[in-house]
């Protein structure tokens, strides 16, 4: 706005000084001084209120974000700046034909249309972000996942920072940004851990041959008794031991429970509780255990 009036008040100014004739100025209809500092005038106040508009643009989107951040509306706070973006790119593509056909006074019509067969280049050269560009409306649309989910896309596991025209950010666990292009997230599976309502852990315990099938019975029934009991595993999808293998090192015994939490901190310290209770039970059961795998 400063700007702005700055150029009115110049501009104003000047047309109440009087040239010398002396000076043989041509009209600001002919070419010469005048029309350039006219052309230069025209140009400035075209670029301060296209600046303005930008400007009112980036305001709105602020307060917008402002009221969806205290909604806590996810899928709205991820649209707000891409609609920001493409509504700036529109006005400045609209503002520059404006100058072309207003100061310039170029036909634009005519410019566009000679533009078919190289505009038609264009868009072969800008495939790929023309297609990422797509991408980005397809992930807006079909909200597979939200700015601040967690979130697997191939090998790279992290919170969702900003979801762009071109590309997703992704911070991994490592705080490290990973950019993943928009079109390579909707091909390829992507897991969305913020989605899950539990989490599962899942681990084989291998029990020695020797072990008496009396002691390795009462040994299962007693950690099924304690997971039913406990409050924060899941009975929804009930709690799963059995034997599920012979191998070299002994029998092996499959365990499948569900805390119900998405916290793994909360997760790995409940997780950790029902750890000590089986190596406690199986002390006293005198039953020797080894350990296969743990997963989560």
């Amino acid at each position: 706005m400063g700007y702005l009036l700055l150029l009115l008040s110049v501009y104003l100014a000047c047309k109440q000084l009087h040239y010398p004739e002396s000076w043989h100025l041509p009209s600001e209809e002919k070419f010469g001084i005048r029309l350039i500092i006219w052309r230069a005038f025209q140009l400035s106040i075209f670029i301060s209120i296209t600046w303005i508009v930008l400007r009112c643009i980036d305001f709105f989107g602020i307060v917008l974000a402002h009221r969806v951040g205290i909604q806590d509306s996810k899928n709205d706070n991820k649209l707000i700046p891409f609609m920001r973006e493409a509504i700036k790119i529109i006005v400045i593509i609209l503002s520059f034909f404006v100058i072309l056909g207003t100061i310039f006074e170029v036909n634009v019509a005519s410019l566009i249309a000679g533009l078919g067969i190289g505009g038609f280049a264009l868009v072969l050269a800008a495939k790929e972000s023309i297609e990422n560009l797509l991408a980005s409306f397809t992930i807006f649309l079909d909200k597979p996942f939200s700015t601040g989910d967690l979130v697997k896309a191939g090998s790279v596991k992290g919170a969702v920072e900003k979801i762009g025209f071109r590309s997703t950010q992704i911070r991994t666990l490592d705080r490290t940004i990973f950019s993943i292009p928009n079109k390579k997230m909707i091909d390829s599976d992507v897991e969305n851990v913020s989605q899950r309502n539990m989490i599962r852990a899942s681990f084989t315990l291998l029990i020695r041959f020797d072990t008496p099938t009396i002691k390795i019975e009462k040994f299962k029934q007693e950690i099924l008794s304690l997971l039913r009991n406990l409050d924060y595993v899941s009975n929804t999808t009930p709690p799963y031991i059995h034997i599920e293998n012979f191998s070299i090192q002994g029998i092996e015994m499959k365990f499948i429970f569900f805390i119900e939490s998405i916290d793994f901190t909360y997760f790995s310290e409940k997780r950790e509780f029902i750890f000590l209770k089986i190596l406690d039970t199986a002390q006293q059961e005198e039953i020797k255990l080894g350990i296969r795998d743990i997963q989560y």
